[in-house]
């Protein structure tokens, strides 16, 4: 079997894969993708339509503007995709990846819309983790953790 590069959104609604590894990851500082992520910015990869396919659910898309059309889960709202409306290109949120780790990006899209503070974002201190901080709080969440996780399953969600 040929190696494919699996994601979906947050509760397993929707999962797709790409046949050929995703490439271009960038980061995207334009005011629609800020808004579309409700994020600073849009983490994006892709690649060929051809090459993507839904393997569960479907997206749903908004039009963003006459030549962009973005995708989410109807669900659980997960931001999930990017393409122009007739291309042969599928982007797709690189945070929406089974292994995102394996997508850094490369270069920055609309920098003229960054917000002035971003780049310190990795200056900032970290704060201890919930596991560190609130064990009992951090362990309920793990034992009523709904979202789906990072590999394909059979069914979703799971029988009980």
């Amino acid at each position: 079997m040929s190696e494919t590069w699996s994601g979906g959104c947050q509760c397993g609604a929707v999962r797709y894969r790409f046949t050929q590894k995703p490439q271009g990851a960038h980061i995207c500082h334009c005011r629609m993708c800020q808004k579309a992520f409700g994020a600073f910015y849009a983490p994006l990869v892709g690649g060929p339509l051809e090459r993507f396919e839904l393997t569960r659910g479907e997206i749903a898309t908004f039009r963003s503007s006459d030549q962009v059309e973005r995708g989410f889960c109807r669900d659980c709202g997960t931001p999930l995709s990017f393409s122009y409306i007739g291309g042969d290109w599928m982007g797709v949120s690189i945070g929406s990846l089974d292994n995102p780790e394996a997508f850094p990006p490369k270069d920055q899209h609309g920098v003229d819309s960054r917000l002035r503070w971003v780049n310190d974002i990795g200056d900032l201190p970290d704060e201890p983790s919930i596991e560190e901080r609130k064990p009992d709080i951090a362990a309920f969440i793990k034992s009523t953790n709904h979202q789906h996780p990072d590999h394909d399953t059979e069914v979703w969600p799971p029988k009980q």
